[in-house]
């Protein structure tokens, strides 16, 4: 369609130079100031000189000829001056035309107009102002047909799911319809619309009357939530659901604006009712294991159903009112119910699951204090039962070993699970004062004594790293020490210890842990015995020993300091007349070469070998020395009674029991008792079994190990708090030399800071 246009006059003029340029042809001037052919109404006149050369030759010739200048001419153009005028009926019958193409995209018609023409009528009104009336016919007519479509869906007896179906068409038709229409009418989006900020874009005004007419239509809008959600639940309980349609559907709400109040808030609200009837209902039927599982699937589920069709701002409450609902209304019941059966059963995935979902709802503190109570309750069992006494450091260690598997596996090494252990391990282990302390001494005896058989070094490394873990909880730590003290002493001087190079690990250790103080005296005994070894060959090159020692007879001496070996009760012994002349002449050596000491013999550590002939072979017994002053007797007699021996060693009563059980009574039996019998008593006679058999050469001929007596670990225990009351006494002094004037409880405070020992039993004797 072409258009009249707005007329114009305007005049031209060239003039010539001193060059004297001739005009060019005169026809070809008129074309080129022709008026353009879209405005066939304009009626220009144009006056020009007529007169023309013959040929472009010509004209360059007379540039070159022409002397004298040129008149100059003028080009004058004149325009009708009358207005143009719109067609009559031009904006009706555009808008025809429009409509009828706006009603068949509608109803899905084919319309005879192509596109381009629809533009540029939608563009010609717009150039003459009226795209203000277009756009409100435009959006009249739109909701006419929106009205119509959603009005269709009222009173719909379908099924949910047919239902939803009709209305996700009639959005999708919708959305086409709109997309058409505006690329119709992209004009009024660029011009109108930018021009106008309070008018909607074409795209926004068919969304608002959408929402409009589906706010008048409640019922399609109720029934559309309620299928949603019941599509929802179908799917939670395991039925397939058409996820393309929810998809279309709740990105129709968020389209609109209405998912938030439309459909969020009673999802959530049916997500919650749904996990809450759930949640009791599994929690009654499974076991922790299970019902954990189910709960790490679900938040699994919720959280995919978000990445496919749910709107990501709900994600988060979503995630929420399911923790809320299977997890934290549960805390407790998961903890009593299942924590103690999964740390028994070493379920370390089970617990890892727990701690990762106990973490999703701040119930981190709960588990801690359930581990807490959990430690100590079993732990308790452990050290409280005294039949167990003997096992108890071997449980102890198992128990640890297991707490740290779960820590590290399970509670990923978290610092506060961490210290958690630590506090409870220090609570049980000291429930029982001192019994601890004395039960690990014992147990790293046995560990580094030797005839652990099967034992590497690695491995009785890694037991003393564990056992000092344990010791590290210990409060009474010299209890331990006067324990590990004694069991030394015996290791060392009977030549039972596994490894000297485990035992200096082994002080090292205690060393770094509590300071060279602690491990003093240990020190000071493996300098006493590599200083007697160095005496004993300095012995055996003396001229004492090489004039004076009688022969036959072989004999090492370990000399100790008082100070840094344990007590240990005279006891006295006739021995045999070669062992009475070596000690004199070793004491005699010894004298001579350290003035001023004093040499106290303890019979009770010391242990023989003898050579002994039997009928059948003869034989060498490793015995201990009350053992072997027994045993000589029996080169003079070959019947001895009870009281003769007794009369003729001076033995004490119950140690000489012990000797003559060990050597009548045991596996080795030296000598026969007279009547037979496991017990030793007044009237029996000993005579020597000269019909021993044996298959070895040398035997050991072990004493009856005698139990160590409730007194003798009472005495002990005492000398412990003995040394403990010359700790306190100087503790005070120390704290009242500094700070001169102090109340009572300050300076009980101030004692405990300095003296970590003080226990229940010691507070009460502070006074």
């Amino acid at each position: 369609m072409s258009l009249p246009t707005k007329r114009s006059t305007f005049s031209a003029a060239s003039a010539s130079d001193d060059s004297s340029y001739s005009s060019p042809p005169m026809k070809k001037a008129k074309n080129d100031l022709h008026h353009s052919p879209q405005h066939p109404n304009t009626a220009d006149k144009v006056g020009f000189p007529m007169e023309e050369d013959p040929t472009p030759a010509a004209a360059n010739l007379s540039r070159k000829k022409a002397t004298l200048p040129q008149p100059t001419k003028k080009l004058v153009i004149k325009l009708n001056k009358a207005k143009p005028t719109l067609p009559t009926n031009f904006e009706e019958t555009t808008w025809e035309k429009l409509q009828s193409a706006i009603r068949a995209i509608f109803l899905k018609k084919p319309f005879s107009f192509d596109l381009e023409s629809l533009y540029q009528a939608v563009d010609n009104l717009c150039l003459h102002k009226l795209e203000g009336k277009l756009y409100d016919q435009i959006e009249k007519e739109c909701e006419e047909h929106i009205s119509a479509a959603l009005q269709s869906l009222v009173g719909q007896n379908t099924d949910l799911t047919v239902f939803l179906s009709l209305v996700e068409k009639c959005w999708q038709d919708f959305c086409d319809q709109m997309l058409m229409i505006r690329s119709i009418a992209l004009t009024l989006d660029r011009k109108y619309v930018i021009q106008n900020p309070n008018v909607r874009s074409l795209w926004e005004m068919g969304l608002q009357l959408f929402r409009k007419h589906l706010s008048l239509a409640p019922e399609v809008e109720q029934r559309t939530v309620k299928g949603l959600l019941s599509m929802i639940e179908k799917e939670r309980l395991a039925e397939a659901v058409n996820r393309t349609l929810l998809s279309h559907l709740l990105k129709m709400f968020t389209a609109l604006g209405i998912y938030m109040d439309s459909f969020e808030k009673p999802f959530l609200e049916g997500t919650s009712e749904f996990y809450a009837a759930e949640g009791m209902k599994y929690m009654q039927q499974s076991d922790v294991p299970e019902y954990l599982k189910h709960v790490e699937g679900r938040l699994h589920e919720e959280n995919e159903r978000c990445i496919l069709y749910i709107d990501a701002v709900t994600r988060k409450p979503l995630i929420a009112t399911v923790e809320r609902q299977l997890l934290e209304r549960h805390i407790l019941v998961v903890l009593d119910k299942g924590f103690t059966t999964l740390m028994d059963g070493r379920r370390t995935e089970d617990l890892q699951r727990m701690q990762t979902l106990f973490s999703r709802v701040n119930a981190l503190e709960s588990l801690r204090q359930a581990l807490s109570s959990y430690v100590r309750k079993t732990g308790q069992k452990i050290v409280m039962d005294e039949e167990k006494d003997k096992d108890m450091v071997q449980s102890l260690l198992d128990f640890k070993a297991s707490l740290d598997v779960i820590w590290e596996e399970s509670f990923n090494k978290n610092e506060s699970f961490g210290n958690t252990i630590k506090d409870s391990f220090e609570h049980l282990i000291n429930l029982r004062q001192n019994r601890p302390a004395e039960l690990i001494a014992k147990f790293l005896d046995e560990k580094l004594r030797a005839g652990n058989k099967g034992t590497s070094e690695e491995e009785l490394e890694s037991t003393l790293e564990k056992v000092l873990v344990l010791f590290r909880f210990i409060q009474g730590k010299d209890v331990f020490e006067a324990f590990y003290k004694k069991d030394l002493a015996k290791r060392l001087l009977l030549g039972k210890s596994a490894s000297i190079d485990a035992e200096k690990s082994m002080i090292s250790k205690l060393k770094t842990e509590c300071g060279s103080q602690f491990t003093n005296k240990l020190e000071g005994m493996f300098k006493d015995i590599e200083l007697s070894k160095e005496i004993n060959e300095s012995f055996k090159q003396s001229s004492q020993a090489r004039t004076k020692l009688p022969s036959g007879i072989e004999m090492s001496v370990h000399v100790l300091t008082t100070g840094y070996w344990p007590t240990y009760p005279p006891m006295d012994v006739k021995l045999p007349h070669e062992l009475n002349v070596y000690q004199d002449i070793f004491k005699e050596f010894y004298l001579s070469k350290y003035s001023g000491r004093r040499l106290m013999w303890q019979n009770s550590l010391g242990h023989c070998v003898l050579k002994a002939d039997f009928s059948r072979g003869k034989k060498e017994l490793a015995v201990s020395l009350f053992q072997a002053v027994v045993l000589m007797l029996f080169n003079d007699a070959m019947k001895l009674s009870f009281e003769d021996i007794k009369d003729s060693t001076s033995i004490e009563d119950k140690e000489l029991r012990r000797t003559l059980q060990s050597l009548a009574c045991g596996k080795v039996r030296v000598l026969q008792k007279n009547p037979k019998g496991r017990e030793v008593e007044d009237g029996d006679e000993f005579e020597f079994n000269d019909d021993f058999a044996a298959p070895l050469y040398r035997i050991k001929v072990n004493a009856i190990q005698m139990k160590e007596t409730v007194e003798e670990n009472t005495s002990t225990t005492e000398r412990v708090f003995q040394d403990r009351q010359y700790q306190i006494d100087a503790a005070i002094v120390r704290i009242m030399k500094t700070r001169k004037v102090l109340s009572h409880t300050l300076l009980i405070t101030e004692l405990f800071q300095q003296v970590t020992f003080i226990l229940l039993d010691d507070f009460k004797n502070l006074k």
